[in-house]
């Protein structure tokens, strides 16, 4: 199928979600725009036309991760690796670096469990973001100088199994300060300059509670957010078997995807 501006329906819906756009049905300017810049930053041929090749590189899976890659970086950049027994699980987001900071609004970052059972290494890579989604970056919070990015690091102990918003269990930044970039220009690049540390309740939690949410919106405002409520459940119920056997203290590491081994 080939949709070029003027294109109206569900495909032209389909299509914005992809994009992480506002989602009308209508092929307008804005999502012309959007397509170009989407052709530009994966090397097609820039004419605003969504054909085949288009498609293709919209609908494609990004590439996943290792467990090697994983513990080869943890230990190049020195972090705590967890292995001292079942469960002993180590929680690793990975922010996609190709954007070069662009706010997608799309779930193009992951997030990783690794943890020994029964003598065994178990592995788990799932869709996620640890970016704002572009409502909290259009709408930041002017109070606090803008939207809070988590900046790449390891923060030591510092989640807890808890209510998220008061509604669902997640793990929750009680126990210690992250740091955060603040954002509050309003553009479509994610400001990564000027950095706070503090309690700002960036927690690890799910998007929809019904499906895979297509794009981030308010799902996040500069939370780390998983894309499929599945992949939640199952990311939570290896959170309470590492709970019953090491307490309620979580160490939660952010990578950029440019420093995997």
């Amino acid at each position: 199928m080939i949709l070029r501006k003027g294109d109206k329906g569900d495909s032209v819906k389909n299509l914005q979600n992809l994009l992480g756009i506002s989602v009308d049905g209508d092929f307008g300017p804005k999502t012309e725009k959007a397509v170009k810049a989407f052709q530009k930053k994966n090397g097609l041929g820039v004419d605003g036309i969504v054909g085949s090749l288009t498609w293709e590189a919209l609908t494609s899976t990004p590439p996943k991760y290792t467990l090697q890659q994983i513990y080869d970086t943890m230990m190049e950049k020195e972090y705590k690796w967890f292995n001292k027994g079942d469960y002993s699980i180590n929680i690793v987001g990975i922010r996609n670096s190709d954007t070069e900071g662009e706010v997608t609004n799309r779930y193009d970052d992951f997030i990783t469990v690794s943890f020994l059972n029964k003598g065994e290494w178990h592995f788990y890579c799932w869709p996620a973001t640890t970016d704002p989604g572009l409502y909290w970056i259009n709408n930041p919070n002017d109070s606090r100088g803008g939207c809070a990015i988590l900046v790449p690091n390891q923060y030591r102990g510092v989640y807890k199994i808890d209510l998220h918003g008061g509604k669902y269990k997640a793990l929750c930044q009680r126990y210690g300060k992250v740091s955060v970039y603040r954002d509050g220009n309003k553009d479509d690049l994610y400001d990564l300059k000027k950095d706070e540390e503090g309690y700002f309740g960036i927690n690890i939690h799910r998007s929809s509670a019904y499906k895979a949410s297509n794009v981030i919106n308010k799902y996040s405002a500069g939370c780390q957010v998983f894309q499929d409520p599945d992949d939640f459940d199952d990311f939570m119920e290896c959170c309470f078997q590492s709970s019953e056997r090491w307490g309620n203290k979580f160490t939660y590491t952010l990578l950029e995807s440019k420093d995997i081994v």
